[in-house]
């Protein structure tokens, strides 16, 4: 198993927030990292916040599909962006890693869905992103406000829901991982 405290992620690593950041934005998040380089910044969507929106609300074309669109971060609310598994379907998808890969033109998605090449469950949704300036993940990482989870993941990512995601993925790691995947969001409540 890869050491989970590395502080030199790579893009397709996850990201796992540490039990008691405090952030409503990251509480329990689990983030794909899709771009990570020191001298310009870091970008990734979180896998587990789903908004109360579906596709068909914030694009009227689109509103014959059923789809979940989850909250990528509080970065530009206002974009639409999608991550992908299983083979690359699109020339401009960038790979990142696992079997996934991120973006690429609506257009051909929507006739990959119509012509069932790709499945929805194969596909997540995002309004906005996750974003860091240079060296500031990099700082986040030394205070340890993140885990880097750099184990193949695809599975996991897809198949959890979104409520068990980020427990499934601390337990799947052992040791306190394990024990802090247990933890309450709140202590005082305990």
């Amino acid at each position: 198993m890869n050491q989970h405290r590395n502080q030199n992620p790579q893009a397709g690593d996850l990201l796992l927030s540490e039990p008691f950041l405090k952030d409503d934005n990251f509480s329990r998040a689990v983030i794909l990292l899709c771009e990570h380089e020191e001298g310009i910044g870091s970008v990734g969507f979180v896998m587990n916040k789903p908004s109360i929106l579906s596709l068909g609300d914030l694009v009227s074309e689109l509103d014959f599909l059923d789809a979940d669109v989850f909250v990528g971060g509080p970065v530009e609310q206002n974009t639409l962006h999608f991550v992908y598994f299983g083979i690359q379907l699109m020339e401009e998808s960038k790979p990142i890693g696992n079997g996934v890969w991120w973006g690429g033109d609506f257009s051909d998605l929507i006739q990959l869905i119509n012509s069932k090449k790709i499945n929805l469950s194969q596909v997540r949704f995002f309004i906005g992103y996750s974003g860091w300036s240079p060296g500031q993940l990099t700082a986040e990482l030394s205070a340890q406000s993140w885990i880097v989870y750099s184990d193949p993941w695809s599975q996991e990512l897809f198949a959890n829901s979104s409520d068990q995601l980020w427990r499934s993925l601390m337990k799947s790691m052992g040791g306190d991982f394990e024990i802090q995947s247990n933890y309450p969001i709140d202590p005082r409540l305990n």
